[in-house]
Formats: C-alpha cells, sequence, structure tokens
C-alpha cells in the first residue's frame, strides 16, 4: 500500500492518479487530518502492512525509524515535483517492489536516492 502525507499537494495526487499510481492519503482514506507526524504517523504505520509513506518532511529521515513492515520515502524535491520522484522512486530497479522498500527511510533528492535500511548499520546510496 502507497500511502502520502497531507503535505502532497492536491495537483500532484492528481498527477499519480493520471499515471494510474493507487495510493491513499494521511486524513482522507487513512488516519485523520492533522496527525501528528511521527508521533501519531509512527504508530498508524505499524499497524498497517507494508506501507510505503511518501513525505516532504525531512524529520522522518532517521536511521531510528527503520522498521521491517514500512518503508519511510522523505522526498526533499520542489512541491510541484513530488509525483514525477515518487513515480520514479517506485520504478527503480532497486526499489520498484515492495519487498525491496520494506524496512528502509528513504532520501530522495535530485542527485539520486540515500536510505537507511534494517539492520545495516551504514547510509546507502543508489543514483537514478
Amino acid at each position: 500500500m502507497t500511502v502520502l502525507d497531507e503535505n502532497i499537494n492536491a495537483i500532484q495526487r492528481r498527477q499519480l492518479r493520471h499515471w494510474k499510481i493507487h495510493f491513499r492519503r494521511i486524513g482522507g482514506e487513512v488516519g485523520r487530518y492533522g496527525m501528528k507526524d511521527r508521533d501519531e504517523i509512527i504508530p498508524l504505520l505499524h499497524s498497517l502492512r507494508h506501507v510505503t509513506f511518501f513525505t516532504r518532511d525531512h524529520d522522518f529521515y532517521h536511521p531510528w525509524l527503520r522498521h521491517p513492515n514500512y518503508c519511510l520515502v522523505y522526498l526533499e524535491v520542489k512541491p510541484d515535483e513530488a509525483a514525477l520522484f515518487i513515480r520514479r522512486f517506485l520504478r527503480h530497479p532497486h526499489l520498484s517492489t515492495q519487498a525491496q522498500r520494506m524496512g528502509k527511510v528513504v532520501r530522495v533528492h535530485h542527485e539520486g536516492i540515500s536510505f537507511w535500511q534494517v539492520r545495516v548499520d551504514k547510509q546507502q546510496k543508489v543514483a537514478w
């Protein structure tokens, strides 16, 4: 399941739908509007199965947030680039399947993808 934070705007969500990328949104289909970032969203993700969560909030990019049952993706891009980078991320050969994504805390940016993985103490990087 793909879940978007409230900070991914409506225009970007429409673009994802146009590309037939299915998702649920915090406050719309999952959780409630105005959920406190890590304090409420992380427990919500623990209650769901195999979630890839996309946000523009840098507070989600910390190695101690790694968990085998979800993937956190921090989009370090402009608001109007979110959909494009979500699609690029989901199509990346190293991260295109749910199994490849689980257990990772990821930072997506123009230069590539950086991530922390469960049971790996070193930050890893892959290029676009």
